[in-house]
């Protein structure tokens, strides 16, 4: 049997609330007694992610400014699961919002958390394909990217390259790329 590694959450204050990111400070009692006064949690909504495929088989990438890491990112298609909603409709929703692509079916490939350490929110990252353009981008008001399609020996050699820097995204074209058979 496993030692239960668990801690026990005694109390929670909120510092700062938000609409994209709320901060909390945990007071925590370890499995051996010892007590952790002052832990820092982000709450982040949940995030989906896809590795979409269109009827041409080609892989939709975004690419667009990321003002914290202060870098252009070569992303795939995504964003935030809104209150309430399902994550695969969230998918459904973000892939036409960004890259005016619909696609039918959604397979779960892999669910992961950014930083488990400091943060609470999971990425769900799908696999899709035969999509087809239906319309233009309806992006949100602080968005602005690109869309682009790759083949499949480009993604490989985007991500050997060292290319693609959003981590979340790293894992869930390595699932992608196990379920297009790439690896």
């Amino acid at each position: 049997m496993s030692k239960d590694l668990t801690w026990k959450l005694l109390s929670s204050t909120y510092i700062h609330k938000g609409p994209w990111a709320t901060l909390r400070v945990d007071r925590c009692e370890m499995p051996d007694k010892r007590i952790v006064e002052d832990y820092y949690v982000l709450e982040y909504p949940s995030w989906v992610n896809a590795v979409a495929v269109t009827e041409d088989n080609k892989i939709l990438m975004v690419t667009q400014y990321r003002h914290a890491a202060d870098i252009i990112s070569l992303e795939i298609p995504g964003g935030v699961v809104d209150p309430g909603e399902e994550p695969v409709h969230a998918i459904r929703r973000e892939l036409l919002e960004e890259t005016g692509y619909q696609f039918d079916e959604f397979e779960l490939i892999c669910t992961v958390y950014g930083n488990p350490s400091t943060a609470n929110n999971q990425t769900f990252t799908y696999f899709t394909k035969g999509g087809k353009k239906v319309q233009g981008q309806e992006l949100d008001d602080h968005e602005e990217l690109i869309v682009e399609e790759y083949t499949i020996e480009e993604i490989k050699q985007l991500l050997l390259d060292n290319k693609i820097k959003q981590a979340m995204h790293c894992s869930g074209l390595f699932y992608g790329m196990l379920k297009l058979g790439a690896l």
